[in-house]
């Protein structure tokens, strides 16, 4: 049953994401009493989703350390500064500058190790890709906001790194401790019972969040429309740009895959926790908007990618 779950979840999830941010603006007022569930829904999905890690994933480092660190440079340096010129050209709005930012600046998705085995990508540079990027995040996610958010905004770093390492780090190292302390029994075991599990706490953080931005939402006007449209174009330049990069630069398939998902998906859960717990409600606007493209994108490209397979190798 548990199995049948997930792949219905899995299945519908392009569409399950955005229901759940529609069904938790309505809820508003449940959503904002359900508040202290987050992070604790949050470390369980990291927990779930690191049981197939191992510390040697990080060892693929010495083997591919150019591509490793150009991933993270493309995650935190090139696509935040690409959305902080964007926002600031067609919005005259800090805040939503910085939920620009905020929203891929954020580490990569766990999820993207699906769509790397769907289209055959180099899954161990994958896994270190977000083992890496996982351990890094606590520390460089609340350097950027730092620098962004500048003056006008009063941002708790010491808290926001320790909510980090709490939600992210801790679960992750917890995560790879049991499977390399089973041996692989434990994930082997319980690892396809989690995940139907670590789907709902997905769907139940976005819909619990999406009551910080149900203010904003209230008036259906132009504004909300460009916000909207600025995150599609962030989301799909993403892609597109690590498609690019793989296809005309690095010139190896399986490798072109694994930096066009790496790349393109982000761990929008956390980004939402961070701006509603940190920043005003307009901060998580561009976070929040970014659910409903990214799988929806994912899907897309990796039909792009299984086409294009023969001619880049």
């Amino acid at each position: 049953m548990l199995e049948k779950l997930n792949v219905f979840l899995q299945k519908y999830i392009a569409i399950l994401t955005p229901l759940s941010l529609v069904v938790g603006v309505l809820l508003e007022s449940v959503g904002q009493h359900l508040l202290f569930l987050v992070s604790w829904l949050f470390a369980f999905m990291t927990f779930a989703g690191s049981l197939t890690m191992k510390f040697k994933d990080i060892k693929i480092f010495m083997k591919h350390p150019v591509l490793i660190l150009f991933s993270i440079l493309f995650l935190h340096l090139l696509m935040p500064l690409w959305a902080y010129f964007l926002s600031t050209v067609i919005f005259d709005d800090h805040l939503l500058t910085v939920g620009f930012v905020l929203a891929v600046a954020l580490p990569t998705g766990v999820t993207s190790v699906i769509w790397i085995n769907i289209c055959k990508g180099h899954l161990p540079l994958g896994l270190a890709i977000i083992l890496i990027d996982t351990l890094l995040a606590p520390f460089i996610l609340p350097f950027i906001l730092y620098i962004v958010s500048g003056e006008k905004i009063e941002l708790d770093v010491a808290s926001l790194i320790l909510n980090l390492l709490w939600m992210i780090v801790l679960p992750t190292i917890l995560g790879i401790l049991v499977n390399e302390l089973s041996k692989g029994e434990i994930p082997k075991k319980y690892g396809k019972k989690l995940a139907p599990f670590s789907k709902l706490c997905l769907f139940a953080v976005i819909l619990i969040n999406s009551s910080a931005i149900a203010p904003y939402l209230k008036v259906i006007n132009f504004h909300l429309f460009f916000v909207i449209l600025l995150v599609f174009l962030l989301a799909v330049s993403g892609y597109m740009l690590a498609y690019l990069i793989g296809r005309y630069l690095l010139k190896d398939g399986p490798q072109m895959t694994t930096l066009v998902f790496t790349g393109g998906m982000r761990n929008i859960a956390v980004g939402v926790i961070v701006a509603t717990t940190y920043f005003p409600g307009k901060v998580a606007m561009p976070v929040v908007f970014g659910m409903l493209f990214q799988q929806v994108l994912a899907s897309i490209f990796s039909k792009v990618i299984i086409k294009n397979t023969v001619t880049v190798k």
